[in-house]
């Protein structure tokens, strides 16, 4: 089988990450946030991966022939000239797709869950018409479109955009599986599929819903990136609790690269992801955070809900919260306070940062 994953966009909403790499090489506990998805195509028995890319692509392109020897799969890479939108990668990627005529997954690389591919291979194969799209269930529906359909056998009816009066909780969850045929309704021209191909197969009675179990996250921004985090380790206690960190000072779930070093008197979580080579010194109390390959955290300091990007050091008697985020090799002097600071890569930080902000 083949999965075309849509990951052309400049990942604007992840910056200042995405200035150093392409979004889809970001780790997410401790691993690119696209191999999450790869792996688990290639447990349901996917042997061809095509990614749709515009943006750094010979970061991916390199990335991605490593992965291809590991996972034993193919993978190619179509490139977009321009936006093609969510439907014109599909038509771009034609030739690749359509050289089998079984039917194949299309993802946005933003999404984290637990990936249900087989489940939806089998539920596709059962209805027997062109698309599925997996639904999620959420609790303020009115921030998002929502789709309408049969709850007992999956059929979609049509879709609602932020409706102010409750007509469903459910909305698209990103992940797709089609027949081939699907692709005599796309052009290769900047297409939406969630607002003029679907509507018209929904009308014809050509597209079913099928719901996801589990937890679900766009981690496309750092706020739901954070949120994510906890889903995903909470999952992970769930499935593999062996795999998250035990130890003196380490509170709820904590994933800690084997690598990563720990000092003293710290205090670690709940739901904090520490990455490779990674150094906690003496007495540091971290919540809620991610911190990226290569970073230092001097001792002394206190972090709750901040992204720490590679290889920044963050000093001693430091206090950082509210979504802050550092991009690669950023330093934070002693003694500071960041509330929700962005900080551009390479740069020093010598004066607080009372409110949230930019530091270009």
């Amino acid at each position: 089988m083949k999965a075309l994953i849509l990951v052309g966009g400049f990942g604007t909403r992840l910056r200042p990450l995405t200035l150093s790499v392409p979004k889809p090489l970001v780790d997410f506990c401790n691993k690119p946030i696209l191999l999450h998805q790869v792996e688990a195509l290639v447990k349901a028995g996917v042997t061809h991966v095509i990614l749709a890319v515009s943006y750094m692509s010979e970061m991916l392109e390199k990335e991605m022939k490593e992965q291809e020897q590991r996972l034993g799969i193919r993978i190619s890479l179509s490139h977009e000239k321009e936006p093609l939108g969510t439907a014109g990668p599909l038509a771009l990627a034609r030739e690749l797709i359509t050289s089998s005529s079984e039917p194949f997954f299309v993802l946005n690389s933003d999404v984290i869950c637990e990936f249900p591919f087989e489940e939806m291979v089998r539920f596709h194969k059962h209805h027997g018409k062109e698309g599925t799209i997996v639904v999620t269930r959420v609790e303020e529906p009115s921030k998002y479109g929502v789709v309408i359909y049969e709850a007992e056998i999956g059929r979609i009816h049509r879709f609602v955009e932020k409706p102010q009066v409750f007509v469903s909780n459910k909305i698209n969850a990103g992940m797709y599986i089609f027949s081939p045929m699907v692709l005599n309704r796309i052009q290769l021209r900047p297409t939406s599929i969630e607002k003029e191909i679907f509507p018209v197969m929904a009308q014809e009675g050509q597209l079913y819903a099928m719901e996801l179990q589990g937890f679900w996250m766009d981690i496309g921004q750092p706020k739901d990136f954070l949120t994510g985090m906890c889903m995903y380790l909470h999952s992970l206690r769930h499935k593999a609790p062996d795999r998250l960190h035990q130890g003196p000072g380490i509170v709820g779930n904590v994933l800690v690269d084997p690598t990563a070093q720990i000092g003293e008197n710290c205090s670690i979580g709940p739901n904090v992801t520490i990455g490779p080579e990674v150094v906690i010194e003496d007495g540091v109390r971290i919540k809620r955070c991610t911190i990226l390959k290569g970073s230092r955290i001097r001792s002394h300091s206190w972090l709750e809900s901040c992204i720490i990007g590679w290889s920044s050091d963050v000093g001693q008697w430091v206090r950082m919260e509210n979504i802050a985020v550092l991009g690669e090799d950023v330093i934070v002097k002693d003694e500071l306070y960041l509330n929700g600071a962005n900080v551009l890569p390479h740069k020093s930080i010598a004066d607080s940062v009372p409110e949230p902000r930019i530091i270009m």
